[in-house]
């Protein structure tokens, strides 16, 4: 195979991988009734004038299922975690005791669990489309190697190398949202 349709295929294959990372870090985020410091991910606290990520100013625990513990590393910051958590609005009231924030996470109502699955296939669909417009982009530029030294049948197992590719990252993308979904049905 010619090496500037290796390289093509490798600069798509490297975009998917991107792509499956992102669709990963999106479904971590949609909580299934269990406890996990993903669930704070994007939330941030005014640290003396600065937006810092709440995983910077203090420690987060799972003692259990259902609960998390904040324990700042200041004490002056338990306020600024407590309104950070409220304002991100996550559907969690944190209790503030003077030394830690503990988040008790609500059991999920049968109704809730559907709205999450649903949530789960539409990011599942985000990511799929994502990675066909990478095979799209690909094939294009393998299609534009035409006029330099590539000859057709080259070109044509190229766009079939990439079609497998992007076989097998679809495949990844629905086993992770699969995966999700199990989760959140599971009482």
């Amino acid at each position: 195979m010619n090496d500037l349709i290796k390289k093509q295929l490798t600069d798509a294959q490297a975009t998917m991988d991107k792509a499956i990372i992102h669709c990963e870090a999106e479904l971590t985020k949609i909580r299934a009734g269990k406890a996990s410091a993903g669930m704070l991910d994007g939330i941030m606290v005014d640290y003396y004038g600065n937006p810092t990520p709440l995983t910077q100013v203090g420690s987060i625990n799972t003692p259990d299922a259902r609960t998390l513990i904040i324990q700042p590393w200041e004490k002056a910051l338990l306020t600024p975690i407590e309104r950070a958590i409220m304002e991100a609005n996550i559907g969690i009231n944190p209790q503030n005791d003077g030394t830690i924030i503990r988040l008790v996470v609500p059991p999920l109502t049968e109704e809730r669990r559907k709205d999450l699955v649903k949530k789960v296939k539409e990011e599942a669909e985000r990511g799929r489309i994502t990675i066909r417009n990478i095979r799209k982009d690909a094939n294009e530029k393998i299609k534009k190697l035409k006029g330099e030294s590539v000859s057709d049948d080259e070109i044509k197992t190229g766009e079939s190398e990439v079609q497998k590719i992007t076989d097998a990252y679809i495949l990844k993308v629905d086993k992770h949202a699969e995966a999700k979904e199990k989760d959140i049905m599971t009482v």
